[in-house]
């Protein structure tokens, strides 16, 4: 792939947070606060790093990609829908009778290779993959976006401590470190603190960053790649329900979707970044 200008991804990272509105208003429901917090690293996944072809969603070299964070679902969505896996259209069928967009990260989704939703899976899913393309020799890579309020589960730390005894270094984990939960602040259910010296406990290489920038997820990325005998964590610093001021920074937003007048004072407030020159 060509690799976008960092003009070009924040103008998709502002198109894909107006699509995951326009998707949750229409369907009444959904979680608009953990998926507009991780816009920046799955738009710089798709359009920069991440192996893949929308004509052949099946195709045998791709990368693959596990979102761990099932609920946050409307950002794959939108992102595989902005690369062409399925028309721009079918994002307002989401939730809806008979659809293929799921409220669940769901495989029916062409370029969704993995059905999740069950928080505390996704990276024991992510090791599979991983050892298993080490078996077979193959070169294909493996991504698990993580949620921080997941962290809460007993089988992320069994599947960190896993990975790095395997020594998987063709797998990269993301977490998307909002610092929110369902039920409020993750530092006062669970404190994770200190996170970042907790994976490299385990045996993880770990990188932070500030999860929306795009120059600084693109070479995380290509750190990752070059880290031997061991996985990499991106520790993805961000803001849950990134773009929108009043679901900005509060769990109020997690499992709500905006009625229509909310949604009109959202797109508001999202300006297209060129016209904000």
């Amino acid at each position: 792939m060509k690799a976008p200008s960092l003009e070009e991804l924040r103008r998709l990272s502002w198109q894909v947070r107006r699509d995951i509105l326009i998707m949750l208003e229409k369907a009444g429901s959904g979680h608009p606060g953990g998926s507009l917090s991780a816009v920046e690293v799955l738009v710089t996944l798709y359009y920069y790093k991440l192996r893949h072809n929308p004509k052949d969603p099946a195709w045998p070299g791709r990368d693959w990609l596990v979102l761990s964070k099932g609920h946050a679902c409307p950002v794959l969505y939108t992102v595989l829908a902005s690369r062409g896996f399925f028309p721009r259209e079918e994002l307002l069928t989401f939730r809806k009778l008979n659809t293929r967009l799921q409220g669940h990260a769901d495989r029916l989704v062409p370029g969704v290779d993995v059905s999740t939703g069950s928080l505390g899976q996704g990276l024991s899913i992510a090791n599979g993959l991983a050892l298993a393309f080490r078996l077979d020799k193959k070169d294909n890579r493996v991504y698990c976006v993580l949620g921080d309020g997941e962290m809460d589960e007993g089988q992320v730390w069994e599947a960190a401590m896993t990975a790095s005894f395997r020594h998987l270094d063709n797998l990269c984990a993301i977490l998307d470190r909002n610092g929110l939960q369902q039920d409020g602040e993750t530092r006062l259910i669970k404190d994770l603190e200190p996170v970042a010296d907790k994976w490299r406990a385990c045996g993880w290489e770990v990188i932070e960053v500030d999860g929306h920038d795009p120059r600084q997820l693109m070479d995380a990325y290509d750190r990752a790649d070059g880290v031997k005998d061991r996985p990499t964590l991106v520790l993805a610093r961000t803001i849950k329900g990134k773009g929108v001021s009043f679901m900005q920074d509060t769990c109020d937003w997690h499992g709500k979707a905006p009625c229509k007048e909310e949604y009109d004072n959202a797109v508001c407030e999202l300006i297209e970044p060129v016209q904000k020159k």
